[in-house]
C-alpha cells in the first residue's frame, strides 16, 4: 500500500470520527443513531490502517477497541430499530 494512500486513509478516519463527535455535539446527530455509531466504526477502521502501518501501536489499539464499541453501538440501535 502506498504512504499516499495510507495517509488518505488516515486523513478520512480522522475526519469521520471529528464530523460525528462535532455533529452530535450540535444536536444535527443523535448519540444512539446508526449513523453516528457508523461514522465511528468507518472512522475508527481507517485509522486501524494508518496507525498499523507506522507502527503507532497504542494508536492502532485504541481504535481496535473503538471499533468494537462501534459495532456494539451500531447493532444496538439497528435492534432498537427493528424493534420500534
Amino acid at each position: 500500500m502506498s504512504v499516499i494512500l495510507v495517509n488518505v486513509v488516515g486523513w478520512l478516519g480522522m475526519a469521520l470520527l471529528i464530523g460525528a463527535f462535532a455533529l452530535v455535539s450540535r444536536g444535527s446527530l443523535e448519540g444512539t443513531s446508526r449513523r453516528y455509531q457508523l461514522m465511528n466504526l468507518v472512522g475508527a477502521a481507517l485509522l486501524i490502517v494508518n496507525s498499523g502501518y507506522y507502527r503507532a501501536w497504542p494508536s492502532a489499539v485504541l481504535n481496535i477497541v473503538w471499533v468494537g464499541i462501534g459495532v456494539f453501538g451500531f447493532l444496538r440501535s439497528r435492534r432498537a430499530k427493528e424493534a420500534g
